[in-house]
């Protein structure tokens, strides 16, 4: 599971201590929640599915899938089912590709979920070898379902974004200066990100003056 409430604001209260400008945003738009799903199969297959289409409609899909599969947070029953009643919950032909893929690193093994590698980028590289699963989707899922304390989404352009704001700068830093700018956070990397999710949910963050 992700980080508890009582990880994830430790972690923030000890770096606002050493670092003013996460100390002004904490005081700003307060302390985050936390942001936990379940580790396995079905944080994967549902984060497949929610790509590119609005909470909703994601929603719909998976409960029709869950329907037809009798449970779709299992693996064996979903790789079951057919493209026809795949299609009938509402995927389109890729994302049923990439389910099955996912599906199938699960059965056969090749893919344990709850035995990632403990160093973070060799555990993204598993998870990315699965088709419909990028560097991004590997970051959430290790940081929302396992609760590793120094991912860092820097690929994300809400982080981006909030980066920018609470340090100051005049434009969204890019991938790579989010990355580089975070170094001092280490290694409480994945609760900024959390609160910085947070803060731009708010939309609400002072200017520095």
């Amino acid at each position: 599971m992700g980080l508890s409430q009582e990880q994830l604001h430790g972690a923030l209260r000890a770096l606002a201590d050493e670092h003013e400008p996460v100390a002004r945003v904490i005081a700003d738009v307060g302390l985050p929640p936390p942001r936990i799903s379940a580790r396995g199969f079905a944080t994967l297959a549902r984060t497949i599915i929610g790509q590119q289409v609005s909470v909703a409609s994601a929603a719909a899909v998976w409960n029709r899938l869950d329907a037809a599969a009798g449970g779709a947070d299992d693996a064996t029953r979903v790789a079951a089912l057919s493209d026809e009643e795949l299609r009938a919950a509402g995927l389109s032909r890729q994302k049923s590709g990439y389910l099955r893929s996912l599906a199938d690193e699960v059965t056969s093994g090749r893919l344990d979920l709850s035995a990632l590698p403990a160093d973070d980028e060799e555990a993204i590289a598993h998870l990315v070898r699965v088709k419909g699963i990028g560097r991004w989707s590997a970051e959430i899922y290790l940081l929302f379902a396992e609760g590793r304390t120094d991912i860092w989404p820097a690929g994300d352009l809400a982080v981006q974004i909030e980066v920018g704001r609470i340090l100051g700068l005049d434009a969204r830093p890019s991938e790579a200066d989010t990355r580089a700018l975070a170094e001092a956070w280490r290694p409480h990397r994945g609760a900024v990100a959390i609160l910085a999710w947070h803060s731009y949910g708010q939309g609400r963050i002072k200017a520095p003056v």
